[in-house]
């Protein structure tokens, strides 16, 4: 038997290498799943990978910067499993890289709506459900970037501080009612979009790149992104029932010693 065994979970941003790993340890744990992601052709990718290893999977193609694509979902994971007793709060985007003085007021919009209003709207809409059945939790996806002014991010930092604000703020007004609303601060993680950054930046030896960022943490590597999942499904476990409004940093210890 799994930590999450019969729970019904929500993850979004599923397509993607952190959600797609934690949907696979949510799986191994016994949970079933609704996935949801705006990447129809990964979404479906993914779904049919993890039913292939035996998982309860429902997914729906949903924009989480919409109101009603958000309660779509969440109408369709209670349609499906009857309750919904976790969501992972994941979908976010990284937007473009420009110092604040030129940085693109739409590309400022468009980072702030799925970043900010996707993880706030994830949380008004199931936290009624999780209030009514008497009890849930949430984990929502921040960075290190919520603790650091990473330079030519302006967009990116504020919106995953603006994470662990609203991770707080929910964790006290929800946890008398049951409730536990957590978030993780990933740190560099071993992923397709970094791969890509680091091309161009280390004229193709992807290798020597990670190695070179692996050096900001103490433990002298970059993470994978089962990495995250891990202290995911423990967040959303029981065994996690004593830790409401808590922003864990999984960097490898970066935070210890970062500057920029």
């Amino acid at each position: 038997m799994g930590i999450l065994t019969d729970k019904s979970i929500i993850v979004t941003g599923a397509a993607g290498a952190i959600g797609h790993a934690t949907a696979q340890i949510l799986a191994r744990e016994g949970a079933r799943l609704m996935l949801v992601d705006v990447n129809r052709e990964g979404l479906a990718a993914r779904a049919q990978e993890l039913r292939a290893a035996g998982a309860d999977v429902v997914t729906l193609t949903a924009d989480v910067s919409r109101s009603a694509d958000v309660q779509a979902f969440v109408s369709a994971t209670l349609a499906r499993f009857g309750r919904i007793d976790g969501l992972f709060n994941n979908a976010g985007i990284e937007g473009h890289i420009a110092p604040t003085w030129e940085y693109d007021e739409l590309e400022f919009d468009r980072v702030t709506r799925t970043n900010v209003n996707g993880v706030f709207l994830g949380m008004r809409h199931v936290l009624p459900v999780m209030i009514a059945q008497g009890g849930g939790a949430i984990v929502n996806t921040a960075s290190i970037g919520s603790e650091r002014g990473l330079a030519g991010a302006c967009t990116y930092n504020a919106s995953k501080h603006a994470v662990v604000g609203l991770t707080r703020t929910a964790a006290a007004e929800a946890g008398p009612k049951g409730i536990r609303v957590n978030c993780v601060m990933p740190g560099v993680i071993d992923t397709p979009l970094l791969e890509s950054v680091l091309g161009p930046l280390f004229n193709g030896d992807i290798a020597l790149g990670k190695q070179t960022l692996g050096r900001i943490a103490p433990l002298e590597r970059i993470g994978h992104p089962l990495e995250i999942g891990e202290v995911v499904a423990f967040l959303l476990s029981d065994a996690a029932s004593f830790v409401t409004g808590a922003a864990w940093s999984i960097d490898g210890g970066a935070l210890c010693t970062i500057r920029h």
